[in-house]
């Protein structure tokens, strides 16, 4: 059984049409972890009120990067939405650079095999607030999680789509936008996804 899990890591999950969970109705989701334990991922369509520039404040790191500071805070998810998590690129790959002296310079980071980089911990944040951090970033309050089969369930159920993800979605392209170039990345057209099936 082990042997034909499927593994979501690094890709959207992308929801159908129709999802009953209004939190992630019409949502993409980017998967940091999948795994036996379940899976962990952030929400990358879901702009909130707060800019950056307001979260910089309230953790009392000031902000110097005007660019940043006019950044929506994403709805990462229902899960500690007090926390804040920062998917960015992987420092040694970012913009063709020579590898950062330090790949993993922050204290708690996460490494997608193959993917982008979310990192938790503060430093992070000091880091962007220098002009000194990853130079593209998503920085959400909250997380995406499911236990154990849970997702595979769900999927099952036809509740989510999946493609493999595609960072310019999540960092090049406009959040009204990124639902329809994920499901772009499946070649779906979304008005060929209709919540009730049978009205062409």
């Amino acid at each position: 059984m082990a042997g034909d899990r499927i593994n979501l890591t690094n890709q959207f999950l992308i929801a159908m049409p129709g999802m009953a969970d209004d939190t992630f109705a019409g949502s993409v989701v980017y998967l940091c972890e999948h795994n036996e334990q379940g899976a962990l991922g952030l929400v990358i369509n879901k702009p909130t009120d707060i800019t950056l520039e307001q979260l910089f404040e309230k953790i009392e790191v000031p902000l110097d990067v005007p660019a940043l500071a006019v950044q929506p805070v994403f709805f990462g998810g229902p899960v500690q939405t007090e926390r804040g998590f920062v998917l960015h690129e992987s420092l040694t790959e970012a913009d063709g650079a020579s590898p950062h002296p330090h790949p993993r310079p922050y204290n708690s980071t996460l490494s997608v095999p193959g993917g982008l980089v979310m990192t938790t911990s503060k430093d992070v944040l000091e880091a962007l607030a220098r002009g000194e951090g990853p130079a593209r970033v998503l920085v959400t309050l909250g997380y995406s999680g499911w236990g154990a089969g849970q997702l595979e369930e769900e999927i099952g159920r036809n509740g989510w789509l999946t493609v493999d993800a595609a960072p310019e979605v999540i960092f090049d392209t406009p959040v009204d936008r990124r639902y329809d170039r994920a499901l772009g990345l499946l070649g779906i057209d979304p008005r060929m996804l209709s919540a009730e099936a049978g009205h062409a």
